[in-house]
């Protein structure tokens, strides 16, 4: 049966894959979004929106525009959110208000307009540092490291001993460590989604996502994901800046697989009340892949600027643990990460950016955040 799906954020890189995924299976979509110059530049509508969609232009904060939007809406995915761990650290009311007040607003005006089910967008940032192993063979969920400090050779987590740490892949049961404003805002918004969804009948799910990428992300937001921005130097022909030494470890899930999984995570019923991650279940380092980058963008002689300094809020390794959404959620990232990077370097390619990293560098360097 076809449903009417409000999307918040929809008009976003992520919530426009979404929205063609619901089109495609034929459902109806409306879409709420501010359309932020930091994002969306002119704010006109997006080009790859499709037709399709009622697009309402609004604040998630605006409890009326919210509560309009809502009418004759049988399920929500929520996606609306500032993003970026570094920029949170320093613009901290913005971001508490439009993640965490803007979850609170839409979830308030649920109570007068109640769905079957609430899809609410985390984000792997919640566990800080990922799971790890220590030399006895032990799981250690608590990995921190030491102060971090200007020119230091030493990056990786170790334990009371000081003996190395092996990462390994991150399951939901690992306890939240929330090092940045951003990780505590989405934390925040699952918590407030479980908790609001279960009293007023509607259904909860939350999903944890890894790096996500693919075309259609805003090149010249340099707080987007990390392939994004380094897109944007290389097409500007300037080198990526990698933080630390560009070994720390990501999950790389293409843009196309999360879209599947936000539809899986809305419609099938046991998922009600789950939280999942959702990542490609493969782990890469930062240098890996601005080199395969560089590399399918035609520019294999502009090797990465490894800036040897860590920013406030940024973890050494996290990657994903996809088991409980592939048994549970019936979900497993299909995407070919080689075949999808080529496609972004095809799509960049078509594209103006502005090269704004610099800047958002000396911002943060300005305010004591690089160590």
């Amino acid at each position: 049966m076809s449903e009417t799906v409000l999307v918040t954020g929809g008009a976003g890189f992520i919530g426009r894959r979404v929205c063609r995924e619901l089109l495609d299976r034929g459902h109806r979509v409306r879409v709420l979004d501010a359309l932020i110059p930091q994002v969306h530049g002119d704010g006109s509508r997006p080009a790859d929106l499709p037709a399709d969609v009622d697009l309402v232009r609004a604040d998630i904060r605006d409890g009326d525009a919210v509560a309009d939007a809502l009418r004759q809406v049988d399920s929500v995915v929520h996606l609306a959110a500032e993003v970026g761990v570094g920029q949170s650290m320093y613009e901290v009311e913005r971001y508490t208000s439009v993640n965490d007040v803007g979850t609170a607003v839409l979830f308030e005006r649920l109570i007068d307009h109640p769905v079957r089910r609430v899809v609410t967008a985390s984000s792997m940032s919640i566990y800080g540092e990922g799971l790890y192993r220590n030399a006895d063979g032990e799981l250690v969920q608590d990995a921190a490291r030491a102060p971090l400090r200007d020119g230091q050779a030493q990056w990786e987590p170790t334990d009371a001993q000081g003996r190395a740490l092996e990462p390994v892949a991150t399951p939901e049961w690992k306890r939240p460590s929330l090092s940045s404003i951003y990780a505590l805002n989405k934390y925040v918004q699952e918590r407030t989604t479980h908790i609001m969804g279960a009293p007023y009948g509607i259904e909860s799910v939350c999903l944890r996502l890894f790096n996500v990428f693919g075309p259609g992300q805003a090149l010249s937001n340099p707080y987007t994901g990390v392939l994004a921005i380094f897109a944007s130097r290389l097409l500007n022909k300037q080198p990526p800046l990698i933080f630390e030494d560009g070994q720390q470890r990501r999950d790389f899930v293409h843009v196309d697989d999360v879209a599947r999984a936000f539809v899986a995570a809305l419609f099938l019923p046991q998922a009600a009340g789950q939280t999942f991650n959702v990542g490609s279940g493969q782990d890469r380092s930062v240098s890996e892949v601005a080199r395969e980058l560089a590399r399918a963008m035609g520019c294999e002689g502009l090797d990465a600027q490894i800036v040897g300094k860590a920013r406030t809020g940024d973890i050494r390794h996290c990657f994903c643990d996809p088991r409980l959404a592939r048994e549970q959620l019936g979900f497993t990232a299909t995407e070919n990460f080689a075949e999808r990077l080529q496609e972004l370097a095809e799509w960049v390619a078509t594209q103006t950016a502005d090269d704004r990293v610099e800047t958002a560098r000396r911002e943060l360097e300005q305010r004591g955040l690089v160590a």
